[in-house]
């Protein structure tokens, strides 16, 4: 079917030139005008009160137009919804006086055209005139906001009423509230909107929504008792005389149908804007701008938007449930791979727990039989410095033996004083006292013990086993024990016994390379000095230097230079100067062809406290 010219050309200028536009329209044949002419005006309101209260509402209306179209037959249909829904789905409406929301509807479903907007006593400005007044009952606690009526029964009169429910739906949205996920419980009545105040009334529900100006229409009729309800969060810019919660949107649409005559359609058109004020103060113009309407219907998602809940989860879970049951499907497979996963870690990771703890019981095995290795180690330094140790022991000895029968000689003879004696026994008594200390020394150094770690002086250490060096020996090689600055007052923590053991057999090395090179009485020197956060001991002798390859070898086990040696000396104290957190090593005291070796001992050093002295 054509499309009507004044409808083409109303949405080519804009609604303010309709009325010009439908003026300019053609005029229709001869034969055709008289169609119209003759042809009665169907006109269906919807209704919102009780049907005798919507045509006496109406009323007006129809006796306006029959006045201004003498010789056209006008019938008012007052129908609900559904018989509104029914009538036009028969073609047997020309026209539809609605409210905003519905009409949007109506437009989107069966092509309706609104030709004029109502304006209303209260408000004269057709694109602020309806809103929605949420009521309680006089008496009890009035919400200071629509937000207080959180968890509480709201009465309304459907889901897509405009003024009804729809535009308080709207505020809740904007608040956060979502009355359609349950943050409010809806009690719809249907129509007419009398029922939503007499179900607040009668306590079927804490709040209802009605139409900005209606319970002021209730209460002139006597349906309700005035005072009987109070608004909610009454607005100052509500229209005069009525009270409202919402902002006002565009008013009732009177809308022509896509079956409508255009020459009908004009010839209303032009009666609805001459038309004088009526009994309520009403009357028509031209058409509002409904865009704000579009946009409370697009945020609610309902009809003509209601195609945007299809994208809600619920709308895609049931449109695409196959993807989502491959997803669930594939997402259990990565689980149960996962866990199939985390079991194998789990198993390897008890298998290397038990690999550790294996490696931590070899490792004690291998600390024990260190321990052990350190223990033959004294026992062989003792071994190769026994005869020493017996040439030592029989100096006191035999120096107590001559005493003793010196005194006996003069006793015998009457030659004994008292200062001979004295003196006799002081001397016998030193004698016995270094007598002791050697084999005290010889017993420490044997005995088989469990190591300690404490903190040492390290040139105290140095001095105690260059003396105890020279009591097993005798006569022992000059040793100097040198000290760089700074290096006095320092402590290193570890077994002193051990690392005693570790000087002991370098000054058995560096003496049995003087021996070997002729040098028997070369001065073998000590040198204690800081490196860092570490202590370096060198020991320096002055005999042949090793070789390259001897040096890459010399702290291998039963590795030896010399022939009668054991090969386990180096190793042992390595193994030590490692177990202490520090190092051992070996390189030549001077130039190519120089003699001479350096034995370092690299030791960790711990901060001094207070207590200790700053010279040993």
């Amino acid at each position: 079917m054509r499309k009507p010219t004044f409808f083409r050309c109303a949405g080519a200028v804009g609604r303010w030139l309709a009325a010009a536009c439908l003026l300019a329209a053609p005029l229709a044949g001869a034969g055709q005008t008289a169609a119209v002419a003759t042809a009665p005006i169907r006109i269906g309101v919807l209704a919102v009160l009780d049907g005798e209260d919507s045509r006496r509402l109406w009323q007006p209306l129809v006796d306006g137009l029959a006045r201004a179209l003498p010789g056209h037959s006008v019938r008012l249909q007052v129908l609900d919804p559904d018989a509104l829904e029914s009538a036009l789905a028969r073609q047997a409406l020309d026209f539809v006086v609605t409210n905003p929301g519905h009409y949007v509807r109506l437009e989107a479903r069966h092509g309706a055209t609104r030709i004029a907007t109502q304006t209303t006593a209260e408000s004269d400005d057709p694109a602020h005139t309806v809103g929605s007044a949420v009521v309680v009952r006089a008496g009890t606690p009035v919400p200071a906001t629509l937000e207080a009526l959180r968890g509480q029964r709201v009465a309304a009169v459907a889901e897509d009423a405009f003024g009804g429910y729809q535009l308080v739906a709207h505020e809740w949205l904007q608040s956060g509230l979502d009355a359609e996920a349950g943050a409010v419980q809806r009690v719809f009545t249907g129509f007419p909107m009398q029922r939503v105040a007499d179900a607040v009334l009668a306590g079927r529900a804490d709040a209802g929504i009605l139409r900005t100006c209606v319970l002021e229409q209730l209460e002139r009729a006597g349906r309700v008792a005035p005072g009987a309800l109070v608004v909610v969060g009454a607005r100052p810019d509500a229209p005069a005389a009525c009270q409202s919660s919402t902002p006002l949107y565009p008013g009732w649409a009177f809308a022509a149908l896509a079956s409508t005559p255009p020459e009908l359609g004009r010839t209303v058109l032009l009666a609805l804007l001459t038309l004088p004020v009526d009994a309520q103060g009403g009357r028509w113009s031209v058409p509002a701008d409904y865009q704000r309407v579009h946009d409370v219907l697009r945020a609610l998602q309902a009809e003509p938007y209601a195609f945007l809940r299809e994208t809600r989860v619920q709308a895609l879970l049931g449109r695409y449930w196959y993807l989502l049951a491959g997803t669930l499907a594939v997402l259990l497979l990565g689980a149960v791979y996962m866990l199939h996963v985390e079991l194998l870690v789990k198993r390897r990771t008890a298998e290397l727990t038990r690999s550790l703890r294996e490696r931590e019981r070899l490792a004690q095995q291998l600390a024990q039989g260190q321990e052990t290795m350190d223990h033959l180690s004294r026992l062989s330094i003792l071994g190769e410095l026994s005869a020493t140790l017996a040439h030592e022991l029989s100096h006191p000895l035999a120096t107590i033996a001559n005493y003793a029968a010196s005194v006996q000689r003069r006793a015998a003879s009457g030659k004994l004083t008292p200062d001979a004696l004295a003196q006799a026994l002081q001397d016998m008594a030193q004698e016995t006292e270094r007598a002791t200390r050697v084999i005290a020394s010889i017993r420490a150094l044997a005995r088989r013990r469990v190591p300690v770690r404490a903190l040492s002086d390290p040139v105290a250490l140095a001095n105690e086993a260059v003396a105890l060096f020279g009591g097993l020996l005798g006569q022992a090689p000059p040793i100097r024990v040198e000290c760089a600055p700074g290096s006095r007052g320092l402590r290193v923590p570890g077994d002193p016994q051990q690392i005693q053991q570790v000087l002991l057999n370098l000054l058995k090395n560096a003496l049995d390379a003087h021996r070997a090179a002729g040098r028997a009485n070369a001065p073998i020197t000590i040198h204690i000095e800081r490196q860092g956060d570490r202590l370096a001991i060198a020991v320096q002798d002055q005999g042949a230097p090793l070789s390259d390859a001897e040096r890459a070898r010399l702290f291998e086990p039963f590795y030896t230079t010399r022939p009668d040696g054991l090969g386990l000396g180096l190793a042992i104290c390595r193994g030590i100067a490692e177990t202490h957190g520090g190092a051992l090593q070996a390189r030549p005291a001077g130039a190519a062809g120089e003699p001479g070796m350096v034995f370092e001992l690299l030791l960790p050093l711990a901060l001094p406290t207070p207590h200790q002295d700053a010279t040993p």
